[in-house]
């Protein structure tokens, strides 16, 4: 078998006006991502680890923000296509691990539907995916409540 890791990063400037999408859901908050999609930068972020592990890449050059067929997307369905894209190069998930860096709102009561959301975006078990949350306890953008980031990290295989 031949295994693939890929890392995937994604922030994104909190405004007002916007919805809060995260991990697919929508997140009661006074403010929410600003970006061309839906900007759920917990999406956006396992989309590249999993387009990084199998060397496509990465979300801006599959859906460029410079297509208006991409404005507002849902990036859920993105993250869907990123998975048949990387199917077809004969690659399966392993497993996907997320971590979401927010100071509000508290995301615990919506990780396990984030992971159900990601695991069947990526036609896998919900054992097969973790999302976490954590603060930069008031510390940089992120903490200063500016923006939300993610990171993701992904393993791949081909048998």
């Amino acid at each position: 078998m031949v295994f693939r890791v890929g890392h995937g990063y994604d922030v994104h400037r909190l405004v007002e006006g916007r919805k809060l999408i995260l991990g697919g859901i929508q997140i009661e908050h006074s403010l929410g991502l600003l970006g061309h999609s839906d900007a759920d930068v917990l999406l956006h972020a396992v989309s590249d680890a999993l387009l990084g592990a199998a060397a496509l890449g990465d979300i801006g050059g599959m859906f460029p923000d410079t297509d208006p067929a991409f404005k507002n997307a849902d990036s859920l369905e993105l993250l869907k296509t990123v998975v048949k894209r990387v199917g077809e190069e004969g690659y399966s998930v392993g497993n996907i691990d997320a971590t979401v860096i927010a100071q509000k709102p508290k995301l615990k009561p919506y990780i396990e539907k984030m992971r159900e959301n990601i695991a069947a975006a990526c036609c896998v078990e919900l054992s097969q995916v973790n999302v976490k949350a954590t603060t930069e306890e008031k510390l940089g953008f992120s903490g200063r409540e500016e923006g939300i980031a993610a990171h993701s990290v992904c393993l791949l295989f081909k048998r």
